[in-house]
């Protein structure tokens, strides 16, 4: 891994929980969340999002219940995570 995905993927996690956020849940410790597919093969370090344990890996999370599961119930996209956590690393 380079230096400057290193970098970015720590910059991510210090974030906190992107959805929480959004969801006024208050600040919570976040994993990556990598976003795959879009014609892709493989993931990258820079299409990432922080995302707690409970939004990430639980039956709530977007790997408990699929991409399209998680954005019925959260009314939020991946792509519009990843909006949002743009915008948080450039404040």
């Amino acid at each position: 891994m380079s230096k400057s995905s290193k970098r970015h993927l720590f910059n991510i996690q210090q974030l906190g929980c992107i959805l929480c956020k959004h969801l006024n849940l208050g600040e919570s410790p976040a994993e990556i969340h990598h976003i795959e597919g879009f014609g892709r093969s493989s993931y990258t370090d820079f299409l990432t999002v922080p995302l707690c344990p409970e939004h990430h890996r639980s039956a709530n999370g977007v790997h408990g219940l699929s991409r399209r599961g998680f954005a019925n119930r959260y009314k939020v996209s991946e792509l519009d995570l990843l909006g949002m956590t743009l915008q948080e690393l450039n404040r």
